[in-house]
């Protein structure tokens, strides 16, 4: 096997922290699930892109993969001058190449969509590539224009319950490799500080969008009091002194980066006046908890924020066991108090979820009343306990270890 390899820089971002990076490589290997999208892609695209937010593992997942599925694999890292140099003749450099090329942090240098789109339309040239990005696709708007009907999108996401024991401690550090698998609490929390300051002061303007890191700093702290709310970018807007259309440009930046879920609303053809405007979750409860300043459990069961904690780290579980799309995923409400936490419309099925912190969750008229004029498959309320029990016909309450 030829494997032109680098280990990844970190930029000083885990300082510090205590972690075996062996433990970390063995976690991602239950990732078998991932590797199995990638192979399937593989089977009829020439471009695979993994996105995902930055240290959520991509790189290695990525190296786990070619070691077990490529002959000939060659590694360039754009945050490694050296490797940045070399494709500064980009077309020179990659078309000799047979084999499997990895690009890394490829939202560095957007332009190299327009020489990859040129290589796999060479006919009878055995190359494919297997390109990772720090942005979604919208951010990333040369893959999409440039590579239509040639790449395929995988969408990795920091650990999940499927692949971790500790529910309450993915629940507190979040799913970040590094601080969830971090020997302390102190150390987690200090890895999210950083990678909070590195995210602001570095990784934004290398997208090449140029806001000020104070300014994106105080807005993502006051989406925090909106977490698991209606995001209202007029209120936002006058309380930090900025025009509601730069409020939404900082909301879609931080969705783009894979920090912020926007939550759309669902409209049924129903005689209710129904809610209209988008929710806003932090998809990542570790940076959640940094941004209010909780520390431990024990911080999170006495704050005012527990039970929209739980709603965020519950639904992302829940979506990721579905395997939702974004375009899959709503929610609903009406203006009379009935409501929906999260609508998942999927292979012909409409599925209904409700989070509750509570020890046992009882029916409730806007839960009778949601799944009657949905027409839901089901309802399950997701709670922290362990027992599963059903409050009526479809209506189940459910573990979040069970989902």
């Amino acid at each position: 096997m030829k494997i032109r390899w680098q280990a990844p820089d970190f930029r000083g971002k885990v300082l510090f922290v205590s972690c075996n990076i062996k433990l970390i490589e063995g976690k991602m290997k239950k990732r078998d699930q991932i590797a199995s999208k990638i192979k399937k892609a593989f089977e009829t695209h020439s471009v695979v892109a993994i996105l995902g937010p930055r240290q959520c593992g991509k790189t290695t997942l990525a190296r786990l993969y070619f070691e077990n599925h490529h002959e000939n694999v060659f590694h360039f890292d754009l945050e490694d001058p050296a490797d940045v140099q070399s494709l500064k003749n980009p077309k020179t450099v990659l078309e000799p190449i047979r084999g499997l090329v990895v690009i890394d942090e490829i939202q560095r240098i957007p332009d190299l969509f327009q020489v990859i789109r040129v290589l796999v339309d060479q006919p009878n040239v055995k190359r494919k590539f297997l390109i990772l990005g720090s942005a979604s696709r919208q951010l990333i708007q040369q893959s999409s224009e440039t590579l239509a009907g040639r790449i395929a999108y995988i969408e990795l996401t920091p650990f999940s319950l499927m692949e971790v024991e500790d529910q309450q401690g993915l629940w507190i550090k979040g799913g970040f490799p590094r601080s969830y698998l971090s020997e302390s609490i102190e150390g987690s929390s200090y890895w999210r500080k950083e990678y909070i300051k590195t995210f602001l002061e570095m990784d934004i303007p290398n997208l090449g969008i140029r806001i000020a890191p104070l300014a994106l700093r105080r807005f993502w702290t006051m989406l925090a009091h909106y977490h698991g709310q209606y995001f209202k970018a007029s209120e936002i807007g006058k309380s930090l002194g900025i025009a509601d259309t730069t409020a939404r440009n900082y909301l879609d930046i931080l969705t783009g980066t894979f920090m912020i879920r926007q939550l759309l609303p669902w409209v049924e053809n129903i005689k209710k006046r129904q809610v209209k405007t988008p929710k806003i979750y932090f998809r990542d409860t570790g940076i959640f908890h940094t941004i209010i300043g909780v520390t431990d459990y024990h911080s999170i069961v006495s704050h005012p924020k527990l039970g929209a904690s739980w709603e965020g780290f519950a639904l992302e579980e829940v979506i990721r066991n579905y395997q939702a799309e974004p375009e899959e995923c709503y929610f609903w409400a009406s203006h009379e108090g009935s409501e929906v936490d999260l609508l998942i419309m999927k292979d012909g099925k409409r599925m209904g979820f409700e989070f509750k912190f509570n020890d046992s969750p009882k029916l409730t008229k806007s839960m009778k009343e949601a799944y009657d004029l949905l027409k839901l498959d089901f309802l399950h309320v997701i709670y922290p306990g362990t027992k599963e029990y059903p409050l009526g016909k479809n209506i189940l309450v459910k573990p979040l270890s069970s989902k």
